[in-house]
């Protein structure tokens, strides 16, 4: 019943990760291919880092 209230740190680690990506984009977009593989790899580690966090989520139910 109290789960509603728990925070989910995946949450807001996802929309940092949908940011990057669409920085990225941008910056593929307007040439910028430096930024652009910068910015995806960063996204990839963070991803790597969700699908650790939930890993362990999952886990523990």
């Amino acid at each position: 019943m109290f789960g509603l209230f728990k925070n989910n740190p995946t949450k807001k680690m996802r929309k940092q990760y949908d940011a990057l990506l669409e920085k990225a984009m941008h910056a593929q977009r307007n040439g910028d291919i430096k930024t652009y593989s910068l910015l995806t790899a960063e996204s990839e580690t963070l991803w790597k880092e969700i699908e650790k966090l939930e890993s362990t989520d999952n886990a523990k139910k």
